[in-house]
């Protein structure tokens, strides 16, 4: 088991968990908030620093909230059309 430091972009917190590996960037993780509810996070950067102790290289990983598939965020999708053209 690796302990890893998350620091949570969305709700500003940060956290100790044991993994079995260290998770990549662009990959989703589940956390449990601090409503109680799980979320689906989203690994932004994973980063090591070297450890008080040793010679031994901690790993820590910034997440933030996975958006919901209608948050077109930042960067529009060309294949994603904003304001659907009605049909009818």
């Amino acid at each position: 088991m690796i302990e890893i430091e998350v620091q949570n972009e969305t709700h500003q917190n940060q956290l100790k968990l044991k993994f079995l590996v260290v998770p990549r960037i662009g990959e989703g993780i589940r956390l449990l908030g601090p409503d109680g509810q799980w979320g689906s996070f989203d690994v932004l950067d994973v980063w090591y620093e070297k450890a008080s102790y040793g010679d031994i290289w901690m790993p820590f990983i910034h997440v933030r909230a996975t958006p919901p598939e209608t948050d077109y965020g930042a960067v529009l999708r060309p294949d994603v059309e904003v304001y659907p053209v009605d049909a009818g």
